[in-house]
């Protein structure tokens, strides 16, 4: 089941979902809107032939910190990852979708790839894989709103969340951008 506005307030409100800072103002029908952070993960294209899954590649990208009155330039083609602003953290029986905002999609941003899932019990920034699509350049400002995230009620709660030992979580608790 989707969560309407007045039931995700009741999750804040009760501290079982957590958005750190949180603003009421950002909270839409069915959704919260999330802001983009001034830290962003470059691909460096020029030290590996290939990306390889398979392979370490310790060295695959860098990060960049923009100042907070800088905007950050994706470029036509270009993909990057950011994170959110918010810290976000889910009970074991709430899971969420992050969303990309309308405005930005007509623009040419996408706003992640594939990994749009947030699994009950993650807590941490969410990574966004942004991608350029457009055949200008959009500039990125630190605390625009970059999407939404829609929560859902599960049928029960999770009998082993991401976090616990047997998931293998390897991205709880990530701060920034994490590739």
């Amino acid at each position: 089941m989707l969560l309407s506005d007045r039931d995700i307030r009741a999750e804040i409100t009760s501290g079982r979902v957590v958005l750190e800072p949180y603003e009421d103002a950002m909270v839409q029908p069915s959704s919260v809107d999330v802001r983009i952070d001034r830290w962003f993960r470059l691909f460096d294209n020029h030290k590996y032939a290939v990306i390889d899954p398979a392979e370490e590649q310790a060295e695959l990208t860098h990060l960049v910190e923009v100042e907070p009155d800088e905007p950050f330039v994706l470029h036509p083609g270009e993909f990057v990852l950011a994170s959110t602003y918010e810290v976000v953290t889910l009970p074991d029986d709430i899971a969420a979708r992050l969303e990309g905002k309308s405005s930005l999609g007509r623009l040419g941003l996408l706003t992640h790839s594939t990994a749009g899932f947030i699994d009950p019990g993650f807590s941490g920034h969410v990574t966004l894989e942004l991608s350029n699509v457009a055949t200008l350049p959009i500039k990125l400002w630190p605390g625009m709103k970059i999407g939404q995230l829609c929560f859902f009620q599960l049928s029960s709660p999770a009998e082993h969340p991401y976090g616990s030992a047997t998931t293998g979580s390897h991205y709880q608790g990530q701060r920034g951008p994490t590739p």
